[in-house]
């Protein structure tokens, strides 16, 4: 039985309006000369990568500029970053935009660091060492990778995302400035902040710590429920509760997108020590096939993953429901419980996630594959407060067709 926990997060977190600005002075504080900025073309056209590398170069450092960034990643794109990067030999890499472009970033600067290839370093504890100075600073609010441990890939042959998990993948410095985000579009917005929601609810109901069931021998980032986690996990769902909409609503408001990104900040920090479960077993290979973004796949399965860990959960999820803003006082543990079901559903609504695996193009024929590649994952599956079955997965999956 486990009885002790570990925290750990992004070297140094600059957080608030503006704090771009002192990118060039923290990167001269990491000695960073020679740069490798990871970016994608949408950012460049909405000059928000002009906004971050006029300055740097202004300031002396070499910047080379990778904007080839695509939604769920592929090994093959981590390629042709790893091709550019050998060329220019940076000492220092930064991830501009989504978790995607962050997660990129992050298994380049550990291969550049330690040689190899990519798929030497998928799975758990495979990094073996300290990486080059990495910088993330998100341009949505959601995915916490600006924070967190991980790097999540599509391996395209096998038609599932991987996961790469180490602490040294934890950036040397986390930039989240929310000015950044909003020109962020209202689709992003919803996906990103619905994904930023099931972190911190994957996080607060998650196996505990005493009885993560983690093999002899075997060492992972994650490790369950504990106390640390259950404080960022709690202001990550109060946060999402009041900005999710606002922000989705009034992009211009400042107020909502400082409160998302402080949500996806703090999510990042819980899930990432904590774990995440079965929301994302689930999504990672219907992600992968249907080709829907890693933050809508998760928003439409979060409310039928809920009602299965209910049973034993059921006072975490009363509790989620008073940060949502739910009114249970006279309920009984189980209608409160469900309120906690009826809020992330009308959240998801709110901001126009879709309720059903048919609306994001899945088939019937295609559940059953699902549910196998989902039961495979048991590096997130062992986090779920409830042991599943296939079968149990199989009915989850039918239940969100």
């Amino acid at each position: 039985m486990r009885t002790t926990f570990t925290f750990h997060t992004a070297g140094q977190l600059l957080f608030g309006r503006s704090a771009v600005r002192q990118l060039p002075e923290q990167l001269e504080r990491l000695k960073v000369a020679r740069l490798l900025l990871v970016t994608d073309k949408h950012l460049e056209q909405a000059g928000i990568l002009a906004t971050v590398r006029e300055p740097l170069l202004a300031a002396g450092i070499a910047v080379e500029t990778f904007d080839g960034g695509e939604p769920e990643p592929s090994l093959d794109l981590v390629d042709a970053v790893l091709e550019q990067a050998r060329r220019f030999r940076p000492d220092g890499v930064l991830g501009l935009g989504g978790g995607s472009n962050m997660d990129l970033a992050k298994i380049t600067a550990a291969v550049i660091t330690h040689s190899g290839h990519v798929r030497d370093y998928l799975g758990e504890d495979k990094i073996p060492g300290p990486v080059m100075p990495l910088i993330c600073v998100p341009t949505t609010s959601g995915t916490g990778s600006e924070v967190s441990a991980a790097s999540v890939l599509t391996d395209k042959a096998a038609g599932v995302k991987v996961g790469i998990l180490s602490n040294y993948l934890r950036p040397r410095l986390a930039l989240v400035d929310p000015e950044l985000t909003l020109t962020c579009p209202r689709k992003v917005t919803a996906d990103s902040g619905i994904d930023a929601l099931t972190h911190a609810i994957e996080a607060f109901t998650a196996v505990d710590n005493a009885a993560f069931p983690l093999p002899e021998g075997e060492r992972s980032t994650y490790q369950g429920r504990h106390p640390f986690g259950d404080m960022l996990a709690e202001k990550a769902i109060t946060l999402c509760g009041k900005h999710l909409v606002r922000a989705c609503d009034a992009p211009d408001d400042y107020e909502a997108r400082e409160g998302m990104a402080l949500a996806a900040v703090l999510g990042g920090m819980a899930f990432s020590n904590v774990g995440v479960a079965i929301v994302h077993a689930l999504e990672y290979p219907l992600g992968a096939v249907l080709h829907c973004s890693h933050g809508a796949g998760n928003g439409l399965l979060l409310p039928y993953v809920m009602r299965f860990n209910m049973p034993p959960r059921k006072r975490e999820f009363a509790r989620i429901a008073e940060l949502l803003g739910a009114n249970i006082a006279g309920l009984d543990e189980t209608a409160a419980a469900e309120a906690a079901i009826t809020e992330v559903e009308r959240l998801r609504t709110a901001v126009g996630i879709p309720h059903r695996l048919r609306e994001i193009g899945a088939k019937p024929e295609q559940l059953a594959g699902f549910a196998e590649k989902a039961f495979a994952i048991k590096r997130v599956i062992r986090v779920n407060p409830r042991v599943p079955t296939l079968e149990d997965f199989r009915a989850i999956l039918e239940a969100a067709y």
